[in-house]
């Protein structure tokens, strides 16, 4: 029979359900944003996932005291953070000298499931090598191309792309750890050798790096089970859960209704003004990077309950998503629309222009116009 983990409790850990959400946003540097540099968010949080380009740039600017979008690219061309698939087949920012290990330790579990997709398109061992090859001389000596470029560069070697093959191509190429996301080139993403763009690479393997993973998620997203952790990862239980017990010196635990939380005493105490409200991106790890999302959810808010919508771009205020935001640009100007799942009060709307504010700052517009509208419940 398998040993069930006992938390290893440090000082006074009493918390309820509802102080979960609060504590994630606390964990996670957005309550309140203490960073200066995109470098700093991304290590912190371990990755960041990112298969929504612009939000994902938010995503980071919002846990920053002051954020431009050209800040959070510049670290990209500068190569500090790096953009490819190191878990769970989803795009992700890490930290650049991490990508490697990151790359080993996660990405052949994902290879594995995929290969009966693989089969139906044909992309064979074969075709990988030659493809491996390609790509290779295509992007040496710190080349970088977009996607139709080196689709093209592929085709003229006779392997055909169409029918989604070039993109299982480049994602399984760069879950291989060749290639990796460049900077763009104009508003089009560009690929590259991860060697040549990166070199510095830590070399963790084995336990080693599931430890500090162990360490980064639990620090940086508590608290959190052992099942968000695998959600997170892709790693397994008979990974996830020796590595936690070997670290829990580090951790702090807690039991709530029969789930055991973990996370680390690096949480800030500050507490902010009531209410606390957030504009938060698509697929923000305040929601994406737990399996149970239902402390950060209100049970009664049906308008966000399904995974289409609080994956969106959400609004949170004092740790619970209540409602959704969407911006459109013209010329100087950006309009944020929110749609909320009850009335907000007079303070709650004054904590939403005041974001607005923010994340206009961060793109760049001089001119905002906000709206706020009701869904009608269950809607």
């Amino acid at each position: 029979m398998q040993a069930v983990m006992q938390p290893a409790y440090r000082g006074d850990t009493t918390m309820i359900m509802t102080d979960i959400g609060v504590q994630r946003l606390k964990s996670q540097r957005v309550m309140p944003p203490t960073f200066t540099s995109a470098a700093e968010v991304v290590r912190w949080l371990g990755a960041v996932q990112a298969q929504d380009f612009l939000g994902s740039l938010w995503a980071i600017g919002s846990r920053m005291q002051d954020a431009t979008e050209q800040m959070i690219e510049q670290a990209i061309a500068e190569r500090t953070i790096v953009r490819t698939w190191p878990m769970r087949g989803t795009v992700h920012f890490v930290p650049a000298e991490d990508a490697r290990w990151m790359l080993n330790l996660l990405t052949p579990r994902v290879v594995s499931r995929s290969q009966s997709i693989y089969r139906q398109l044909g992309l064979d061992q074969a075709v990988m090598a030659r493809s491996h090859d390609v790509v290779t001389r295509a992007l040496s000596g710190g080349k970088t191309l977009r996607r139709n470029d080196l689709y093209a560069e592929l085709e003229a070697a006779g392997i055909a792309t169409g029918d989604m093959r070039g993109l299982h191509i480049i994602g399984q190429l760069a879950q291989a750890a060749l290639i990796c996301f460049g900077p763009r080139s104009g508003k089009q993403p560009t690929f590259t050798l991860l060697d040549e763009w990166a070199p510095n690479q830590r070399a963790l393997s084995g336990e080693e790096a599931i430890a500090e993973l162990v360490v980064r998620y639990f620090r940086s997203h508590g608290p959190a089970t052992i099942h968000d952790f695998m959600w997170w990862t892709g790693l397994t239980m008979a990974e996830a859960r020796p590595a936690i017990e070997a670290m829990q010196s580090q951790l702090v635990g807690e039991t709530i209704d029969g789930k055991t939380y973990w996370w680390t005493d690096d949480t800030p105490g500050v507490e902010p003004h009531s209410p606390a409200l957030y504009l938060l991106p698509p697929f923000d790890e305040y929601l994406v990077s737990y399996k149970d999302r239902s402390p950060s959810l209100e049970p009664a808010n049906t308008f966000v309950a399904a995974p289409d919508r609080h994956l969106g771009s959400i609004i949170v205020i004092d740790g619970r998503v209540v409602g959704l935001w969407k911006r459109t640009f013209k010329k100087d100007t950006v309009t944020i629309e929110a749609t909320c799942g009850r009335d907000l009060t007079e303070a709650e709307i004054e904590a939403f222009e005041a974001a607005a504010r923010r994340y206009a700052a961060f793109v760049g517009m001089p001119t905002l116009h906000t709206s706020i509208k009701s869904s009608v419940a269950g809607a």
